[in-house]
């Protein structure tokens, strides 16, 4: 995958209007956002009744840098509680092991092997990640970080009783179109699989991000 090297600017912007014609979206400035978060625009797009926004954000500053983040939100009313993170296998998870930390195998090794999976259900992750589509999916993106949040904190909105949000991020910046249709790809999929399982109801949470 190809990383955008300049900082934000034209090609991004570019390249999140390019993403939104071909995707049937919409293109959204976030205004005052912009000083603050350091953000630029936010592409959104609807897939049923949810709406799936990608945007960007920096952190930090100073003498520790600057920290530039790509990430995808969709808001949605969790049918039962279920939750799940999942995220790429690095140099320290086997210490986070040894500490207990839970991570749960779902019986596909090479999937198993490559990822930390975690989740309040433990028959709910399996059956989530039984579809090979979702597992195709998040094994083609890089420095994942893919999980079910129920709030931003501080500084995100306020979210109504019983709404949960898909959240992924990642410290890339994207020129690769195709790589962010199949990040759309995962979302829309899973959230159809959650309806599936009975974890999420096909209805809209009425959420602004």
């Amino acid at each position: 995958m190809r990383i955008l090297k300049s900082n934000f600017g034209s090609s991004e912007d570019e390249i999140w209007r390019r993403l939104s014609a071909e995707l049937g979206g919409k293109v959204k400035d976030v205004g005052l956002l912009k000083d603050f978060f350091g953000t630029t625009s936010k592409v959104e797009v609807r897939h049923g009744e949810w709406t799936i926004t990608l945007d960007s954000f920096t952190e930090g500053g100073g003498q520790g840098g600057t920290r530039y983040y790509t990430r995808m939100r969709a808001p949605y009313l969790n049918k039962d509680g279920f939750r799940f993170t999942i995220y790429e296998k690095s140099l320290f998870s086997g210490m986070g092991k040894f500490f207990g930390m839970q991570d749960v195998e779902v019986g596909f090794s090479q999937f198993d092997d490559a990822f930390i999976i975690k989740g309040n259900n433990e028959d709910k992750l399996k059956q989530l990640f039984r579809n090979s589509k979702i597992r195709e999916l998040i094994s083609c993106q890089s420095c994942i970080h893919f999980e079910v949040k129920d709030d931003e904190g501080w500084f995100g909105p306020d979210f109504p009783e019983g709404v949960d949000e898909l959240y992924f991020q990642t410290p890339d910046k994207f020129e690769d179109i195709e790589q962010l249709k199949r990040l759309f790809d995962l979302f829309a999929e899973v959230l159809n699989h959650l309806c599936h399982m009975d974890s999420a109801y096909e209805s809209d949470p009425r959420l602004s991000l």
